[in-house]
């Protein structure tokens, strides 16, 4: 797969600057703890972060996957949390925009259920340290997104207001998209693809 390593990028006709993204941290967390659990359901339970996924489509039907800053070699579609009193259609909008850059997407459909995943331990005691909170969890509703802009667009440094999360990009097929997920997080992956699949027929 062709991997952009850069803040912003730009296809390889053309002669537009690129910026280079900081260095990546040397720590990380390691990706295949074991064991994880994962359900379904119709509304998020008790304990458990409320999150939204996107799953972002381009014209050829490849996904947009990142690598994580803080777990190297760990590729993710765009997620986030869900703000209080948030719609979580407008969660994902607003979580594209500000981990990716992008604001030409339009909403295909969703996942009509709550899909759960536990946080292995060494994960949950990192992420809780940085919420300040006990959560086990995230309980994420999903979104499959049109991208219907051009590649430029994507900028990892997000629109500003948050903490850039990711050091690179690439569309990749659905089935690369879970080879290259963290362990805890396929089960979620396989099955969000599933419901998704008629689109990338």
């Amino acid at each position: 797969m062709a991997v952009c390593r850069f803040a912003y990028c730009s296809s390889a006709s053309s002669s537009s600057t690129i910026v280079r993204f900081p260095k990546y941290p040397s720590q990380h967390v390691k990706s295949s703890l074991l064991p994880f659990s994962f359900a379904t359901m119709e509304a998020p339970p008790e304990g458990y972060r409320r999150n939204v996924g996107i799953c972002l489509m381009n014209s050829h039907k490849k996904i947009f996957a990142a690598s994580r800053l803080d777990i190297p070699n760990a590729w993710q579609m765009p997620q986030g949390g869900i703000d209080e009193g948030e719609d979580p259609r407008n969660a994902a909008i607003r979580e594209l925009r500000e981990e990716t850059g992008v604001n030409s997407a339009e909403v295909i459909t969703e996942v009509p259920y709550w899909l759960t995943y536990d946080f292995p331990p060494k994960v949950r005691e990192k992420l809780n340290i940085q919420w300040g909170s006990d959560w086990k969890g995230q309980a994420q509703k999903w979104f499959l997104l049109k991208f219907t802009g051009q590649d430029q667009e994507i900028n990892l440094l997000g629109d500003g207001t948050e903490k850039a999360e990711f050091g690179e990009w690439s569309w990749v097929s659905p089935e690369q998209i879970v080879d290259l997920s963290v362990d805890f997080k396929k089960p979620v992956y396989k099955k969000v693809l599933a419901e998704f699949a008629p689109y990338f027929q």
